[in-house]
């Protein structure tokens, strides 16, 4: 195997491991990132990023077909195909994809909490028909709150918390939302949000690194209460989350590097979703064991658990939102990555970069995040 395509929303990290290892490297993404062309022989982006142009918003502008055909044009000249967030490996020939070709019942909230409802221990998960179910399901848990959230998907935009309180102010939201379909009814379960990284494959499980997930956090600009921003690695915390991890992705039959989230409340362990591909972690994992996920995830899918070092230093990754509709000036910063082209609108709430630092000692490797995390919005200008 020579040539791998790597297809999905952000592609750079996986294509930049991929390079280090002597691949010849395409890529098919959306956002189209400065420093993606130093790492892929040939690239293909939706956003066409120029100096005064906007990026304009993700939530408008991506089309899941529109990458998916790109990376269709070059199937015929690769080896192998790695799926990164946002695609779904079913578009593609099933024998060049690396990683899980059926990932459904992943991908599927409704789906994945009927499958392991039993075996594990879950928030409560309901697919609502209309309104009056949801309400009778809030009313009759007065005691509970609850969250409306896309059925497949990830990154945590489009959710929104009820209880019965606030019911009747969001009846017309919650109306419209369920005319469009595809939403689940959730229990929300408020606690600290982990995940755990697990190499699999068809015969055994390992978990690598867990975590501390950053969600929702308003210093990075980020106002959507649940949406991702990024990564503490590892986290010190309850070693029976990798158990776990390793029996959710085995009762999957999932193979390759996944990820399971969990939330911890009050010491007890929820199982929230399953990511079946190569998650944010990705680089962090890389700087706190000095290992190369892209070659760890490529040898669990030929069978082979390569031995993984425990971590050596803290990671911490920060994925920067803007926070005013702004121009990018020069982001010449040490430890900044996905950087958007010099000159450049960047619409408020939209990816603006990512800061990725690591050290033998968690709080400075936090500080130096947040210093950087400065740094940067410093550097842009607001627009009126």
């Amino acid at each position: 195997m020579e040539n791998i395509l790597v297809v999905g929303a952000n592609t750079r990290a996986v294509a930049c491991s991929l390079k280090k290892l002597g691949y010849t490297v395409y890529s098919a993404d959306y956002f189209g990132v400065m420093d993606l062309r130093p790492c892929a022989d040939i690239v293909r982006s939706v956003l066409d990023q120029k100096p005064a142009k906007s990026c304009g918003k993700f939530s408008e502008r991506f089309d899941s077909h529109i990458v998916e055909e790109m990376a269709l044009e070059m199937v015929d000249d690769v080896d192998g195909i790695i799926c990164c967030a946002g695609v779904t490996p079913d578009k593609f020939p099933s024998h060049k994809i690396i990683g899980n070709h059926d990932i459904r019942i992943a991908e599927d909230k409704y789906r994945f909490f009927k499958k392991l409802k039993g075996y594990f221990n879950l928030p409560d998960t309901f697919l609502p028909g209309d309104i009056h179910e949801v309400s009778e399901i809030v009313r009759n848990s007065p005691e509970k709150q609850f969250i409306l959230k896309p059925r497949s998907g990830s990154g945590g935009y489009g959710v929104f918390t009820l209880d019965s309180r606030s019911l009747k102010h969001k009846e017309e939201l919650i109306f419209d939302i369920l005319e469009e379909g595809g939403w689940v009814l959730q229990e929300f379960i408020d606690g600290e949000t982990i995940s755990a990284s697990v190499l699999s494959t068809r015969d055994d499980a390992q978990t690598i690194l867990t975590n501390s997930q950053i969600i929702g956090d308003e210093s990075l600009g980020q106002r959507e209460p649940f949406v991702y921003c990024g990564n503490i690695v590892p986290y010190t915390g309850d070693i029976l989350i990798s158990e776990i991890a390793q029996n959710v992705v085995g009762h999957l039959s999932l193979i390759g590097s996944i990820g399971v989230d969990f939330i911890i409340r009050n010491d007890e362990i929820y199982v929230i979703e399953v990511n079946p591909r190569l998650q944010g972690t990705f680089e962090c994992a890389e700087m706190a064991m000095g290992v190369n996920m892209a070659e760890l995830h490529l040898e669990a899918c030929h069978g082979h658990i390569m031995p993984v070092p425990i971590p050596e230093r803290f990671a911490v990754k920060m994925v920067m939102y803007a926070q005013e509709r702004s121009q990018v000036g020069s982001l010449d910063i040490g430890d900044l990555y996905d950087l958007p082209n010099q000159g450049v609108i960047i619409e408020k709430g939209e990816p603006l970069a990512t800061v990725l630092t690591a050290s033998t000692i968690k709080e400075d490797a936090i500080y130096t995040a947040e210093k950087i995390v400065q740094r940067v919005y410093g550097s842009v200008k607001p627009l009126i």
